[in-house]
């Protein structure tokens, strides 16, 4: 999601968890790597979805929203924040009706807090374990990171918990925004240098919308940073303004990205292991905007 809405709502976590708990322009054209030519040597990774993108349906009602998702056919779902103020048999209720569905958790969105030394960090270690994550995803740096000693600084911090969060079973990661593509010493942008200043068991979850928007190259930034890409957000976007249905308001595959080379890179150099559909909004309903993405996706594959 876009830096403005993803971290607004991850800040506010106490609005949405209290729903969920109760259960109820024309820029440059942009210029891409050469297509990867390398053919994966395995199945296609599973498909999931941001639950983010269908915010609205899962704090009105969470199961119901699991049991749609999983009815579409997307195969693992992503909580994001708000899930921290959930309970632990809450936790364990959400985590049977995921079995029940055949879905699967494999990692949670976060405030820099759920990572740092405390008790929101054992509360999110207990909580991902309960749900069968892998990840635990930070979406957002502490308040004030702005110089580059700044993001080195939160880099060390990354990598204490990486450390920390290894003996359990899980493994620490950022999610890029369009922020994160600015450049933060005249040359490198800020992911670089969090990737530059992280270890390789350090997820690089790969926002491709904001990249996009900020004209990355996905397919070149994906291959400078192999086995790192263990998850990415399949967001798709177009010059111009939302109001016109531009920009993140184009459905996945109505875009400019070049979705099969990035799928080849991804599956063949990045190490990925599932791939989340995320939409910030669309002409459509949050439900049947989920579906059309996933028709896409199907189509996509397999037309190879």
């Amino acid at each position: 999601m876009t830096d403005l809405s993803r971290r607004k709502f991850i800040t506010l976590t106490g609005v949405g968890s209290a729903a969920l708990a109760s259960g109820a322009l024309h820029p440059p054209k942009l210029a891409f790597a050469a297509a990867v030519t390398t053919t994966p040597s395995r199945a296609v990774p599973p498909i999931g979805i941001e639950l983010y993108a269908v915010r609205g349906e899962l704090a009105k009602d969470l199961p119901n929203t699991l049991r749609t998702v999983a009815r579409m056919g997307y195969q693992v779902v992503e909580f994001y924040s708000p899930y921290l103020a959930w309970t632990f048999p809450y936790a364990k209720d959400v985590r049977r009706q995921l079995d029940d569905l055949g879905l699967k958790c494999h990692s949670t969105h976060n405030n820099f807090g759920a990572i740092a030394p405390g008790d929101s960090m054992a509360k999110a270690i207990e909580l991902n374990q309960i749900l069968g994550a892998r990840h635990i995803i930070v979406a957002s740096p502490p308040g004030g990171t702005n110089t580059l000693d700044d993001w080195k600084r939160v880099s060390a911090g990354f990598t204490a918990a990486a450390d920390t969060l290894e003996p359990h079973g899980l493994s620490a990661g950022f999610h890029n925004h369009f922020v994160e593509w600015k450049a933060i010493d005249g040359s490198k942008h800020v992911m670089d240098v969090i990737a530059a200043n992280t270890p390789q068991k350090f997820v690089l979850q790969f926002d491709i919308g904001t990249a996009l928007e900020a004209g990355i190259d996905p397919i070149a930034w994906i291959k400078a940073n192999p086995g790192r890409i263990r998850s990415m957000h399949l967001k798709d976007w177009s010059p111009g303004k939302g109001a016109d249905e531009k920009g993140f308001r184009v459905l996945f595959g109505e875009g400019v990205g070049p979705w099969k080379e990035i799928f080849a890179a991804a599956e063949s150099v990045g190490g990925l292991e599932f791939y989340l559909m995320e939409q910030e909004g669309s002409r459509y309903t949050e439900f049947e905007t989920a579906q059309r993405c996933l028709d896409t996706w199907r189509t996509m594959r397999k037309a190879g």
